[in-house]
This record gives structure tokens, C-alpha cells and sequence, in this order.
């Protein structure tokens, strides 16, 4: 009988990886999952590399666009094939625990700009917005109520 599998941000699980280089680790979301297959889970890192410029959830003509914020270059497409292609290798899961407040990760708590980089709303992340649509049986967690 294989191991139930559970998908956790990266950061969660103490991986260097986010913008800054830093991490987020939370030993208890490790211990509370112990018994299953653990797979990290960073969208960001694969497709930009540690440390990297920050990127935001922006909302243009009534479309929520991944924009990074320096260089205000649009990564949306990137990101969402980085995602697509992660649910591919994982296509069933038993849980998923996502960074909250995450542009890419984070689940109805992620800030939403407009236009002028002011924040509107909270909202979904890229990945937890696709993974909604794809995982349709599994409730997402975050850190704050895994």
C-alpha cells in the first residue's frame, strides 16, 4: 500500500526559496505529515531561480496577471506552465498546504493590486487559483489551518 501524498510549499518545508533566499519552515507542518510522501512545491524558484525580483497578482482589464515588481514584466504564462507541468508529475494528491499571502501559493488571503500597485482585495495565488480547477477534491490549507 503506497504512502497518502501531500503537496507543501517549498518554503514551508524550510527550503531556501523564496525571493529573498529565506525560508518560511514550519516544523510542525512537517511533523503533522510525517506519514505521507512529501512534495515540495515552488513554482517560483523553478522558473526564476533564488534569489529573484518580487512579483505581485495584478488586476488588469478584470484578469489577474502575475507582474514582477521592479521591472513590471509580465510572468503569468510562465508561471502557469511551471504549475501545469507540476500537476502533470503529481496528478493525484490526498492534502495540500500552500504559503499564505503568496503571490504564487496563496489561497484567498493573497493580496491583489491594481494598475498602481495598490492592494484592492485578497485573493488566490496563480498556483492556488490552477490547483483549485485541477485538485477539485481536496480542500487547500496554508500554514495558518493545515
Amino acid at each position: 500500500m503506497s504512502k497518502k501524498k501531500v503537496i507543501i510549499s517549498a518554503c514551508l518545508l524550510g527550503h531556501l526559496c523564496r525571493y529573498d533566499g529565506r525560508t518560511k519552515g514550519i516544523d510542525a507542518i512537517v511533523k503533522k505529515f510525517k506519514d505521507y510522501e512529501i512534495i515540495p512545491f515552488c513554482p517560483e524558484a523553478q522558473v526564476f531561480g533564488t534569489p529573484r525580483e518580487k512579483i505581485s497578482v495584478v488586476k488588469l482589464d478584470a484578469k489577474h496577471r502575475i507582474i514582477t515588481d521592479n521591472t513590471n514584466k509580465d510572468v503569468t504564462q510562465l508561471l502557469k506552465d511551471e504549475i501545469n507541468s507540476f500537476i502533470k508529475l503529481y496528478p493525484d494528491a490526498d492534502a495540500i498546504v500552500l504559503k499564505s499571502k503568496s503571490p504564487s501559493c496563496g489561497y484567498a488571503t493573497t493580496p491583489i493590486m491594481n494598475k498602481e500597485k495598490e492592494v484592492v482585495n485578497l485573493g488566490n495565488g496563480i498556483a492556488a487559483e490552477i490547483f483549485l480547477k485541477e485538485y477539485t477534491t481536496i480542500k487547500i490549507k496554508d500554514e495558518l489551518n493545515y
